[in-house]
């Protein structure tokens, strides 16, 4: 992958998908799943997204939810796709940053690492609309996560001298697509989920990667 095809001595067979066990694992289930929903009547497949997505004003706001929804949400909503555009995006995304995320802090520790940036992202994004009932699915808050992750982890490898241009060039691209962008369906990108993953990732990689601040 583009990201860390130097930092690991590659094998004379490379195989035909290069990427460690983790992110390939989550990029299949998020494919499958999606595909899955497809087989699934329209009333179903909404139900099912309603449920399991995160809608910031059943935390903060006062409109109706379940007790298992509200503790599922925030970790189910990361597997969930408006679209295949959506899906596909992410999926590509994941393996970009992914696989030297997780060659650098194992499998464990990457997993941790993903669900948390994932929820941080999914925190951001419903404090900053407590009222809003759209629902709020995907995994780009913890993909925004792992980009931050890696930025810092090429940085203590010396690629950059610095994140700053990096980081405020990143979160005003997240604003622009937040004020004038949408998916593939329409639906509004969820920037502050991205900014919040992304914001994460910088603080999370150091302690699960062991460096000194």
């Amino acid at each position: 992958m583009p990201f860390d095809q130097r930092d690991y001595p590659s094998s004379r067979k490379e195989p035909a998908i290069n990427l460690p066990p983790l992110t390939l694992g989550l990029i299949v289930v998020l494919l499958v799943l999606h595909l899955l929903r497809q087989t699934l009547p329209v009333e179903e497949d909404n139900a099912l997204i309603l449920y399991f997505s995160v809608i910031p004003a059943r935390y903060f706001g006062d409109a109706p939810a379940d007790s298992v929804s509200l503790m599922l949400a925030p970790v189910a909503h990361m597997f969930l796709h408006a679209d295949w555009m959506h899906v596909a995006i992410n999926a590509a995304t994941l393996a970009a940053f992914g696989a030297p995320v997780e060659r650098l802090l194992g499998t464990g520790r990457y997993l941790l690492f993903y669900l948390v940036t994932g929820m941080a992202g999914a925190l951001l994004h419903a404090v900053i609309y407590p009222d809003s009932i759209d629902p709020m699915l995907g995994a780009s808050g913890a993909i925004s996560g792992l980009f931050g992750g890696l930025l810092l982890f090429m940085r203590e490898r010396g690629r950059m001298t610095t994140l700053l241009p990096f980081a405020i060039l990143w979160v005003v691209l997240q604003l622009g697509l937040g004020l004038f962008g949408t998916t593939g369906s329409g639906d509004r990108i969820a920037w502050a989920g991205h900014v919040g993953g992304f914001i994460a990732g910088l603080f999370l990689i150091r302690p699960l990667a062991g460096w000194r601040w």
